[in-house]
């Protein structure tokens, strides 16, 4: 070993200095650089999987706290006590202090994770069947109303009286009671036009009907909560229908019996009911607690913490929840979203590991001439490796450490271990890089070194081995994807597939590198200037060894930005479309159901709002009907054969067909639509027309009968985007006031418009296609995933543009040197500078094309494969009406990166060219210098 440097100690004795302290000394610039490397990689590594924890997390609780409470309580019931039990018992039972009694052993009870939300919870007695009020001056539609009696816990916490008081019991209440006191919430007392003091009379009870006081009228204080949604009828009244016969609809609300009122139920009819409905707590739940969640759910209803329920609330307890179908929902769409975020974080952790195995080959060649020399005085590799590991590790393990510090305090609420193996995996890999290059390059003593550029490069057999196992490996997973899909998450072959596709373009560019620059270079030695050739045969002479890693970072980067691009395009292109088929234009206004037509100033208000460049009037009828006799297809239909309505709209010929024709929603000419000799041209749907066929046909609806033949089909239309319809021109209508208005604008005013609606005169809807198109981006899980793949395409760019520096930056003294002697000969600034930019220019082309070419190929193979509808729209089951959720090649996504690439690296060689020239060439040719 060659003695280290040397320093005196207190004693005036001479004693080496710590090796690793004086490398760093040596060089502080090197080992701060890698240090920002290091703690920026170990950062993502390490912010990555706590970032989807997150939004994961995030999106579980938005999913159970957005669901229907009556979809997700926990249903907890038991029927009335039996009558084999002595009635006071009976009646004790239903009393407040038998239900809080269990309610507070159930809530104790459910398993880990399940918590409840003890704020919305309740417990009390209801009717499972709905008695009837006997009131003449109750309001009924076909039939009189019926109500739901309950005496629910709780209601003063929950409710703000706005007249009156809350229902109380004067003694003991027994099932021979027959007069209570009851609260009812203000949309009930307003749709039954029921007043306080109002005494009704409910049928369905022993000897006499129930008489009910309403002593309040209380307004529910969060009434979306699972208090008052998880039995909706409480809240506010519904219509409902008898479940059997001839449809009978009827209103259908609650009376609020106070607590201690309950045993008044046990002498009806109406099928008494102990419950105790437990409100999930989301707050604390986790992604990871998914699988745990469904068990327990799943036992709870019919498992062994049934049984542990039933202990409690009786033997016929039962535990009704549709909580499992909440969760499983979320689960099928977490596992269609993984696999698509699993692509775009392989690849930039792929490129972030060439990045680091490149920065570990430049320090190498930057210390070849040190390290040669410690081999050829003896040094062992083990002896080089330590030191060079203990260097590398002096370093990166406090620089890794910052990063995961910075991870945890960036993204919270995540579980640690995945952060802390991405900390880890990075810091091994930095560390490790160095030695291991060092060991490769310097296995045995050399006495200089041998030249080593793609001119004379010959790949060897273990290559060539090496790089058909990668082929194979890759086709593996292009074929895996193609067929199988992103079915998997855990699947890293077809997560891989974009990253293997480009390793396999850079070992086949890196093989076929020189052949063009051989080619090129025989003409150019013709030419009369000195430069091109001299660029040329420079290109061909770079390291083999300094081309592979930069080509396979760059092309890995590129095709991962244009993977990334174009999952990001067909996301927004699938949400474009789902959300104009919404509307059918940028704004619509129509009458509820469009079934009334729109007030008279409805369309000028419209079109005087700022922004609105043009409003569509078109008239809607979704009850017309083919008239009975002879169909299209010559078959005839009898008047008593059953009948199904379509959608028939009427609109102006000229305007609505430029309106079709900006959307693309099934253009056509407006001559279509003209007719001749009482008959009415028409443009239908595929199912219309092939229900109704090509010959004349009569139909009735509200608006007019028409005679129409379809002379042209389009699949969809902009007034009725998303359902079969039939198109004709409205003048021929005998009612032709239009009910929906479709309006374009670039830039609409959503309070203006609404606010000039109201103005009007009715209560119309308006829905813009931006706000529809916002609703589609909401969620924590889509919004996430999109965040964290956009974050992955960004860095994968940034960690690119490291590699392009770091190779210009490994061959730079050599370029300078070349540069100094070339200038001694004659060469002016000018060709020197023309010289730099044709010398970076072959390898920044090379990447640049090879990164379209393999991207573009990348997004073609794979696109069978990629499922983005469930990325992209947040509410679709699964199947959905957008035919454009399909991963699409991205123009900008494929130029931009490479243009990008070539203008780096020639504004690299300007600087250098231009640094260079201010320069004097003798610092560049030292006696001895072997650059």
């Amino acid at each position: 070993m060659t003695p280290g440097p040397v320093e005196l100690s207190r004693r005036g004795e001479r004693r080496v200095a710590p090796w690793v302290r004086t490398r760093l000394r040596t060089a502080p610039g090197t080992a701060l650089a890698f240090a920002v490397l290091v703690l920026v990689t170990a950062f993502l590594a390490a912010a990555l999987p706590r970032s989807v924890d997150a939004y994961e997390t995030e999106g579980l609780r938005q999913e159970i706290a957005g669901a229907p409470p009556a979809s997700t309580v926990l249903n907890l019931s038991a029927p009335q006590p039996g009558l084999e039990i002595r009635q006071p018992n009976r009646e004790k039972a239903l009393r407040p202090a038998a239900l809080a009694a269990v309610h507070r052993e159930a809530m104790h009870r459910l398993p880990e994770p399940l918590r409840a939300d003890s704020t919305e919870s309740a417990y009390g007695v209801r009717t499972s069947e709905s008695l009837v009020g006997l009131n003449a001056w109750l309001p009924k539609i076909d039939a009189p109303p019926r109500f739901t009696l309950a005496a629910q816990s709780g209601l003063a916490a929950h409710s703000t009286v706005r007249s009156g008081r809350l229902p109380t019991t004067e003694g003991k209440v027994t099932a021979d009671t027959r007069e209570v006191e009851a609260a009812v919430t203000a949309a009930t007392a307003r749709t039954l036009r029921i007043r306080l003091g109002s005494v009704v009379r409910v049928d369905g009870f022993r000897d006499a009907p129930l008489a009910v006081r309403i002593t309040g009228i209380v307004e529910p204080r969060r009434p979306q909560g699972s208090y008052w949604s998880a039995e909706p009828e409480l809240r506010t009244p519904g219509m409902a229908a008898a479940p059997v016969g001839v449809p009978v609809f009827y209103w259908h609300a609650g009376l609020l019996l106070a607590p201690g009122a309950a045993p008044v139920l046990l002498d009806s009819q109406g099928q008494p009911e102990r419950y105790w409905r437990l409100a999930p707590a989301a707050g604390r739940l986790t992604a990871q607690d998914v699988p745990a969640l469904a068990d327990r759910i799943a036992s709870l209803e019919s498992g062994p913490e049934l049984l542990g329920m039933r202990e409690i609330a009786g033997d016929t307890a039962t535990l009704g929840t549709e909580l499992d179908t909440v969760v499983g929902s979320y689960t099928t769409r977490r596992r269609a979203i993984a696999p698509v975020v699993a692509v775009g974080t392989v690849g930039v952790g792929a490129v972030a590991a060439v990045v680091l195995a490149m920065t570990s080959g430049l320090i190498t060649a930057r210390r070849a001439t040190e390290l040669a020399l410690l081999r050829a005085r003896g040094g062992s590799l083990r002896g080089i490796a330590g030191r060079l590991l203990a260097e590398t590790a002096a370093v990166a393990v406090p620089a890794a450490t910052c990063g995961l510090l910075l991870a945890v305090l960036a993204v919270g609420e995540a579980r640690p271990v995945p952060a802390v193996l991405g900390a880890v995996a990075v810091t091994v890999l930095a560390c490790v890089a160095l030695p291991v290059r060092a060991i490769a390059r310097h296995r045995r003593p050399r006495a200089h070194e041998e030249r080593d550029d793609l001119a004379h490069a010959r790949p060897g057999r273990r290559r060539t081995v090496a790089e058909l196992t990668v082929l194979v490996l890759a086709a593996g997973a292009v074929v895996t994807l193609r067929r199988r899909g992103t079915a998997d998450a855990g699947d890293l072959l077809a997560s891989a597939a974009p990253v293997l596709v480009g390793l396999i373009a850079a070992l086949v560019l890196a093989r076929l590198y020189p052949l063009p620059l051989r080619w090129a270079a025989r003409p150019a030695a013709r030419w009369r200037g000195a430069v091109g050739f001299l660029s040329l045969a420079r290109a061909g002479r770079t390291p083999a060894t300094g081309t592979a890693l930069p080509l396979l970072a760059l092309l890995t980067a590129l095709t991962t930005a244009a993977f990334g691009g174009s999952v990001l395009a067909g996301v927004s292109d699938a949400r474009d479309r789902a959300a104009l088929l919404a509307t059918g234009s940028d704004a619509r206004i129509s009458s509820p159901g469009d079934t009334t037509p729109l007030p008279a100033g409805a369309e000028r208000a419209v079109r005087a709002v700022a922004g609105v460049r043009e409003v569509t009037a078109v008239r809607i009828d979704r009850t017309a009907e083919p008239a009975s006799g002879a169909s299209g297809t010559g078959k005839s239909t009898s008047s008593t054969e059953k009948r199904t309505s379509l959608t028939l709209i009427g609109v102006e010929p000229g305007p609505y067909a430029r309106l079709a024709r900006q959307t693309g929603l099934g253009a056509f000419p407006a001559a279509e639509l003209k007719g001749t000799g009482g008959v009415l041209n028409a443009v239908a749907s595929p199912g219309v027309a092939e229900r109704l066929g090509r010959a004349p046909r009569r139909i009735t609806s509200p608006a007019g009968d028409v005679t129409v033949r379809i002379t042209a089909v389009r699949p969809r239309t902009p007034a009725s985007p998303d359902a079969e319809f039939l198109l004709i021109d409205a003048a021929a209508l005998e009612h032709p006031r239009p009910t929906t208005l479709l309006a374009t604008g670039g830039s609409l005013d959503a309070r203006a418009l609404r606010a000039a609606v109201r103005g009007a005169g009715q209560e119309l809807s308006v829905t813009l296609r931006d706000e529809e198109r916002a609703a589609l981006s909401d969620s924590p899980l889509q919004s996430g995933a999109e965040r964290i793949y956009t974050a992955s395409v960004v860095a994968g760019a940034g960690y690119a543009v490291l590699a392009l520096l770091l190779s210009l930056l490994q061959s730079a003294p050599e370029r300078a040197a070349i540069l100094a002697r070339l200038r001694t000969m004659g060469l002016t600034r000018r060709q020197g500078r023309r010289l730099l930019g044709l010398d970076a220019l072959p390898q920044a082309l090379l990447a640049a094309g090879g990164g379209v070419v393999v991207g573009w190929a990348t997004v073609r193979l794979l696109a069978p494969g990629i499922d983005l509808d469930r990325l992209a729209l947040p509410t679709a089951p699964g199947g959905t009406a957008v035919a454009g959720a399909v991963l699409r090649t991205d123009v900008w996504s494929l130029a931009l990166p490479a243009a990008a690439v070539v203008l780096l690296a020639g504004a690299v060689a300007a600087a250098q060219a231009w640094w260079a020239g201010r320069r004097a060439s003798i610092t560049e040719l030292r006696t001895g210098d072997t650059r």
